[in-house]
C-alpha cells in the first residue's frame, strides 16, 4: 500500500512562512519556502523562516521544492533552504525570475541554477507521482496551485488564491481545469484561510485603480505610495494613474530596478511612456506636483520604510508638508502598532497618510464564499486549512463543515505535526521539528528565546555591570569594584544606588574568596544573584547583571612564565 503523509512546517496558526511536505512512498514534495516578518517582540529579527531539520535529514528523499508566486510568503525562505538542499526548484517563469534576484543576494546560495519553469500543462513524472498545476487568481501574475496524482490519490496545494472573473490576463484562474481536478477525485485540499472570516467581497481591480488614480489627481503635492514589491498588479494601476496624471514616477526600493527590468522583460508589466519613469537621485529636479514615489521597501516590506522617510534616514527621500503618503498594501496583524507609530511620525513630519484599505476592501486571499466555492468545485474528500493565524483556521473548517465535510476530515495542524491517510481517512502521525529559525542580519538560527529574552530586558530595564579585579592566589581584591549601567537608571541622580551596589560586590567577592573552593563560574554566579537581587529591592526592576571579574597575576610570576620557570 501506498505511503502517503502531509506535514506542516510553517504557515499554519501564523500569518505567511508558508512551508509544507507531502511525502509519497520515499519521496519528499516541498510546496513554497516563504518566510514571515519579525513580530513586534523580536526585537532585532528581520524575518523568520521554517526549520528545515527533518529536510536535511532525508536530503536524498526530497524530489523538489514546488513554488506557488512569487511572493516573500512563498519564495523569501528559498536562498536559506537551497544553500543546505541542493534540490531543483519548480515554479511558473515570472516566480522562478523573482527567485533568483533573492538567491543572487544571499552569499551561500549565489551559485544555485537548478530552476525548472513550469505552467498549467506541465506535468512531471517521479514515478509514484505525477506533479501538475493550475492557474490561480492573486495579486501577482503567474500563480500556480499544486496537485500531487498518487496511487492513494490525490493532494491539491492551492497556494494564495481568489475569484475575480474580472481580472486580466496571467491573473485568471483557469475554471475548467479546477473543474478537471475536482472530477478526477480529491483525497486532501491544502486551501489557503487568510480571509476565511470575511464575507465582504473585495473591491474589483477597476474600482482600485481609480481610487489611486483619484488620489493622485487630487493631491497638490508629491504622492509616496508604499506598495508590496510582489504586488505587481497595485504597480502597474500606479503606473497607470501616474502616466495618466502627465506625473513622473520613481521607484526607491530596495531590488525594485530588478523586480521592474524582470517583469517587464516578461511582459508582465507595461509601461508605455519610459520618459515617465526617473532615478531616485533626479527627484530634487523636479516639483513636487508631478512627483509619484514607489517605495517597496526591503523584502517586499515597505511600510517600515516610511518611518525612516518620517526620521530623514532615507538616502533619498524625506517626508515634508504637503506630501500625500497612500500605502496601498494590507498589511498584517502583526505590524498594527508598528503602522500607528509609522503614521504618527509621517504626520510629526508634516505629510498625511492614507490607507487604501480604509475606503475599500481589498485582498489578494478568499473570502468566506470564494473557500466554499473551491471546496465544491473540488469536493475533497479530507481539509487541512493553511495559511492563516488559529481563528483564521478554524473559521474555514467551520465554513467546510457547513458544506457537509466531517470535523474527522478536517485537521487544523500547529507546526510540525503531520497527518498519514489510510484510504479516505486521515490520522495523526508523529511530529517534526518546525520551530522558527530567526534571521537577524547574516546571523540564521542563531537567535533563539535566550537570546530575545535577553534582548526585551535589555530594551525594558537595561543593563548593569559590575567589574573587579582579584589575585585568586593571595584570595584578596587588586582593584575595588567599578559599577557602569545603560538604560537602567540615570546615573547622576542615582549616585547612592551605584555606591552601595558597588560596596555590594566587594562584600560578596571578599567573602567568596575567604572560602577554599574557587570556581570562575561560580564566583560571576554569586554576584549576579546577589546584584540582581539588591537592584530589584531598591527599583522593582530587573537589569541584566553583567559582572566581569579579571584576575591580577604579580609581575614575578609572568617574570618567570617568559624564562619557562615554574
Amino acid at each position: 500500500m501506498i505511503k502517503l503523509k502531509v506535514t506542516t512546517l510553517g504557515g499554519v496558526r501564523e500569518f505567511g512562512k508558508n512551508m509544507y511536505i507531502a511525502e509519497v512512498d520515499e519521496q519528499i514534495f516541498v510546496l513554497d519556502a516563504g518566510l514571515k516578518y519579525a513580530e513586534t517582540d523580536m526585537l532585532g529579527v528581520d524575518f523568520v523562516i521554517p526549520d528545515i531539520t527533518y529536510l536535511i535529514e532525508n536530503a536524498d528523499r526530497v524530489a523538489g521544492i514546488f513554488l506557488t508566486h512569487g511572493h516573500a510568503d512563498s519564495i523569501g525562505a528559498l536562498p536559506y533552504i537551497i544553500s543546505e538542499l541542493q534540490v531543483p526548484v519548480f515554479a511558473s517563469e515570472l516566480t522562478i525570475e523573482l527567485a533568483k534576484i533573492n538567491v543572487k543576494n544571499y552569499e551561500g546560495s549565489r551559485k544555485f541554477n537548478d530552476f525548472h519553469v513550469v505552467n498549467e500543462e506541465t506535468e512531471i513524472d517521479f514515478g509514484s507521482t505525477v506533479v501538475s498545476f493550475f492557474t490561480t487568481t492573486h495579486t501577482i501574475p503567474e500563480s500556480l496551485g499544486i496537485v500531487l496524482s498518487t496511487a492513494g490519490g490525490n493532494i491539491v496545494y492551492t497556494g494564495d488564491f481568489r475569484f475575480d472573473p474580472a481580472v486580466t490576463e496571467g491573473y485568471r484562474t483557469n475554471m475548467r481545469r479546477l473543474a478537471e481536478i475536482g472530477n478526477n477525485g480529491v483525497l486532501a485540499l491544502l486551501s489557503a484561510s487568510p480571509n476565511a472570516l470575511s464575507m465582504n467581497q473585495s473591491a474589483s481591480e477597476h474600482e482600485i485603480y481609480d481610487k489611486i488614480y483619484d488620489y493622485i489627481d487630487d493631491c497638490e503635492g508629491r504622492v509616496i505610495v508604499a506598495c508590496n514589491a510582489g504586488n505587481l498588479g497595485r504597480i502597474q494601476q500606479v503606473i497607470d494613474a501616474t502616466i495618466k496624471c502627465g506625473r513622473r514616477l520613481a521607484f526607491t526600493g530596495e531590488d525594485m530596478d530588478q523586480i521592474i527590468e524582470t517583469a517587464t522583460r516578461l511582459k508582465k508589466l507595461h509601461i508605455v511612456d519610459q520618459k515617465s519613469i526617473i532615478k531616485p537621485k533626479d527627484i530634487k529636479e523636479f516639483a513636487d506636483d508631478e512627483l509619484v514615489i514607489l517605495e517597496t521597501g526591503r523584502m517586499g516590506e515597505p511600510l517600515k520604510v516610511l518611518g525612516d522617510m518620517a526620521h530623514h534616514r532615507h538616502p533619498h527621500v524625506q517626508i515634508k508638508d504637503g506630501d500625500l503618503i497612500l500605502a496601498v498594501t494590507s498589511p498584517s496583524v502583526a505590524y498594527e502598532t508598528t503602522i500607528a507609530r509609522i503614521e504618527n511620525d509621517i504626520y510629526k513630519a508634516g505629510g498625511v497618510m492614507k490607507m487604501l484599505s480604509s475606503d475599500l476592501k481589498i485582498s489578494g486571499h478568499a473570502n468566506a464564499r470564494d473557500l466554499q466555492f473551491m471546496i465544491d468545485i473540488l469536493r475533497p474528500k479530507n481539509l487541512i486549512p493553511i495559511q492563516g493565524e488559529y481563528r483564521e483556521l478554524r473559521a474555514h473548517a467551520e465554513l467546510a463543515m457547513d458544506m457537509g465535510i466531517l470535523p474527522e476530515h478536517i485537521f487544523i495542524a500547529k507546526r510540525g505535526e503531520s497527518v498519514e491517510f489510510e484510504g479516505e481517512d486521515m490520522l495523526p502521525a508523529a511530529t517534526v521539528p518546525a520551530d522558527n529559525v530567526m534571521i537577524d542580519g547574516s546571523g540564521v538560527g542563531d537567535i533563539g528565546s535566550i537570546v530575545l529574552r535577553d534582548r526585551k530586558v535589555l530594551s525594558e530595564d537595561g543593563i548593569f555591570i559590575a567589574v573587579v579585579t582579584i589575585n585568586k592566589n593571595e584570595h584578596k581584591i587588586v582593584s575595588k569594584t567599578r559599577v557602569h549601567t545603560r538604560g537602567f537608571v540615570y546615573v547622576k541622580a542615582s549616585r547612592d544606588l551605584m555606591r552601595e551596589a558597588s560596596e555590594l560586590v566587594n562584600t560578596t567577592v571578599e567573602k567568596y574568596l575567604a572560602g577554599k573552593e574557587f570556581d570562575w563560574a561560580e564566583i560571576k554566579g554569586t554576584i549576579r544573584d546577589v546584584l540582581g537581587k539588591f537592584l530589584y529591592e531598591q527599583t522593582r526592576r530587573r537589569p541584566v547583571v553583567l559582572p566581569v571579574v579579571m584576575e591580577a597575576r604579580a609581575p614575578q610570576s609572568l617574570n618567570n612564565r617568559r624564562h619557562g620557570k615554574k
